[in-house]
């Protein structure tokens, strides 16, 4: 532990040399704000992350941490492999808003040998932004037609239940997930024409009829 505080000091204090304070004001995302926020570029989180290289306690202490740039650099650490059902908990309690739940998909979630599982709690059983974490990590998948009908069926739910800002968050991870499966090849594309047919004509929902229209033709 006194390895971790005093490896966590060093890269804050990298982080801190990089904060950029207009920037931590102008952030706009959905979901709860951080409790420290230096408002470091995420690409430059990115590099002072993988400049650690992987280990997966080490993250999970960081992760814990209520410091912006600490939280994401988190998910660079850990090492998908180890990702397991009995920390979905853990990952997932710490997804506290969009911007969390976009890099969990981008950096970890996606990679994970329990993928499937993770997507099918979250999606039927967690908070929204788990919801929306999942879905998003779908997307950047090569078996993202593997999760197309849950996804809808997610949105279908969300879209009746939850407020009109909830409601567009999912509608917008739906719209990434059904674009990046459709633009795959032309079996997905119809598969996804086919989900995306089945959607109501709630705002959510008519954004992602409108996105897959635009992306992937008629």
């Amino acid at each position: 532990m006194a390895d971790f505080t005093s490896r966590m000091v060093a890269l804050l204090g990298a982080m801190r040399r990089e904060r950029n304070g207009a920037v931590a004001d102008a952030m706009r995302y959905y979901g709860a704000d951080y409790g420290l926020n230096y408002g470091v570029s995420l690409p430059t989180v990115r590099t002072l992350a993988r400049a650690c290289g992987r280990d997966h306690e080490f993250a999970r202490y960081l992760y814990a941490q209520e410091v912006r740039e600490l939280r994401l650099a988190a998910l660079h650490i850990a090492e998908p492999e180890r990702l397991t059902a009995d920390e979905f908990a853990f990952w997932g309690g710490g997804i506290c808003n969009s911007e969390v739940a976009e890099e969990a998909a981008f950096a970890l979630l996606g990679r994970i040998d329990a993928f499937d599982e993770l997507f099918r709690s979250w999606c039927n059983g967690g908070t929204l932004l788990e919801g929306y974490a999942a879905v998003m990590a779908a997307a950047r998948r090569e078996d993202s037609l593997n999760h197309i009908d849950t996804a809808a069926a997610w949105l279908r739910r969300v879209a009746a239940s939850e407020e009109h800002s909830a409601a567009r968050l999912a509608g917008r991870g739906v719209a990434t997930l059904f674009v990046a499966c459709g633009s795959r090849n032309e079996e997905n594309r119809q598969a996804v024409f086919r989900v995306t047919g089945s959607l109501g004509t709630s705002p959510a929902e008519d954004c992602v009829h409108e996105e897959v229209t635009a992306m992937l033709g008629e």
